[in-house]
């Protein structure tokens, strides 16, 4: 879960981390697809960040038109970063999803209706009791088009939470930035563990 850090780094204060790539399996633990790209030209991909990876993981992986999904860190400064320092709030990277999906089957609509409806995208750096700039809400978009979309999801869902009488959305919505695959044992973890900790909690608010 975590520490109480709340103050993203500078370039200058973050961790060096490393030029060695993580080593993760060929394989989704769950479907078998490849968990790398090069993925097919017809699929599209985007990050999202919504508190410990685990449990968003396996929220994505369970949809039909989901060919792959990862745990990663994105969003901060350090190259190649691993968990501990994640964690520690010196590389600035959030834990987030990445998402590969068949927009034949399943749209990014449909994949941001389960981003807002599935945890609190209100509450900065922290997501209930997991707290740090690791947990922070996040989309991560590829292309202008996709962009610009969930721009406008965010601006549709911000009005749905203010007629409930909750915050102001705090999700970081940008450009994606270098995703960094995750240790093995963090990938598909709720699969391998099916009792392991999940700490999705949505608002209630319809998205």
């Amino acid at each position: 879960m975590g520490n109480s850090t709340s103050a993203l780094p500078t370039a200058a204060q973050a961790l060096p981390g490393r030029s060695a790539v993580m080593r993760v399996p060929v394989e989704h633990f769950v479907n078998g697809n490849p968990l790398k790209g090069p993925f097919p030209e017809n699929l599209q991909e985007v990050q999202f960040g919504m508190g410990c990876f685990w449990g968003a993981e396996r929220r994505f992986w369970q949809q039909e038109g989901v060919y792959s999904t990862a745990a990663g860190y994105a969003g901060g400064v350090t190259p190649n970063p691993a968990y501990e320092e994640v964690c520690s709030g010196g590389t600035g990277h959030t834990e987030v999803v990445l998402v590969v999906f068949d927009p034949a089957i399943i749209s990014l609509a449909d994949l941001l209706k389960i981003f807002w409806e599935a945890h609190d995208p209100t509450q900065g750096m922290r997501q209930g009791g997991d707290i740090g700039t690791q947990y922070r809400s996040a989309i991560y978009c590829y292309g202008s088009e996709q962009l610009a979309e969930v721009q406008a999801s965010g601006v549709k869902y911000q009005a749905a939470l203010q007629t409930a009488g909750l915050s102001t959305i705090t999700t970081e919505i940008a450009a994606a930035p270098e995703f960094y695959y995750a240790e093995d044992y963090h990938q598909q973890y709720l699969a391998k563990v099916p009792n392991g900790y999940c700490g999705l909690r949505g608002t209630g608010v319809s998205c």
